[in-house]
């Protein structure tokens, strides 16, 4: 084999994916990035905001928030930030960025970090302190494989057929054995939470839209935020309307622009 044949490293291929990312998606990556970079010069950072069953108290609910933004180390937290990037980029584009903005800085940390706290101090009797953004990315991969089980309910190993929606399970047990200090339980619980949410049974966690459309006008969010994409894509496209043209693209159209996405 060749070197020209060997795939190329080419950085501005990288940098153009991180440019066209979605807003809140972007801002939450920066957010991961800048609370690395916190706990070098200030380790106690990481203390702060890593999510501890022990120590939870009315006092210490910030913890339920930070604990998905906070890693041991360089390699934990750039392995979660290549998983968890594509995943929450698609999350952003099919429900908005106000939605995905709600439910992961409230209820996509909470509600799991709660249940794992509960879990561990009632029924494990355990406090295995926990954190990163692993926990986003299993209730990701469970939401979007259950959309893959409507279409193709099963895939085949071997002479066995095995239900697609089991994927995220197979691959917490795998990580458990194969990765060392991951919580499986812990994992379990954004699993968990990702599969209510694909049913609908959770939806209710969604500020109503026409509270989330009054926030967009009221701020001019489309027109003031790069790669901002709307609660209603029906009629403002993916990022939004498009500046019009002087020159008409498509004189069919009763509309002096055209529309990005649906």
């Amino acid at each position: 084999m060749s070197m020209a044949s060997l795939p190329q490293f080419n950085p501005q291929r990288i940098r153009s994916y991180i440019l066209r990312l979605p807003f809140c998606t972007k801002a939450l990556v920066a957010a991961i990035l800048g609370l690395w970079v916190a706990t070098i010069p200030f380790p106690w950072v990481r203390e702060y905001g890593r999510l501890e069953p022990a120590k939870m108290d009315l006092t210490q609910m910030h913890r339920l928030n930070l604990f998905p933004l906070m890693h041991l180390n360089f390699i934990h937290m750039i392995f979660n930030l290549f998983a968890v990037t594509p995943l929450l980029e698609r999350f952003e584009s099919e429900f908005g960025t106000l939605v995905t903005l709600a439910l992961f800085t409230g209820p996509f940390g909470t509600i799991p970090g709660g249940v794992y706290t509960l879990l561990e101090n009632f029924v494990l009797r355990s406090n295995t302190a926990v954190m990163g953004a692993s926990i986003w990315v299993f209730l990701l991969l469970s939401a979007e494989v259950m959309k893959t089980h409507k279409t193709n309910p099963y895939f085949s190993v071997g002479p066995y057929k095995v239900p697609t929606w089991t994927t995220p399970l197979v691959l917490i047990v795998l990580t458990s054995i194969l990765v060392p200090h991951v919580s499986l339980v812990g994992h379990l619980c954004g699993a968990g939470l990702g599969y209510l949410w694909a049913t609908g049974y959770i939806k209710f966690l969604v500020p109503p839209e026409k509270i989330l459309r009054w926030i967009e006008t009221k701020l001019n969010l489309l027109g003031r935020l790069p790669h901002y994409v709307s609660v209603d894509q029906k009629t403002y496209g993916r990022y939004g309307v498009l500046p019009t043209s002087s020159v008409p693209l498509n004189t069919r159209s009763p509309e002096g622009g055209q529309r990005l996405g649906p």
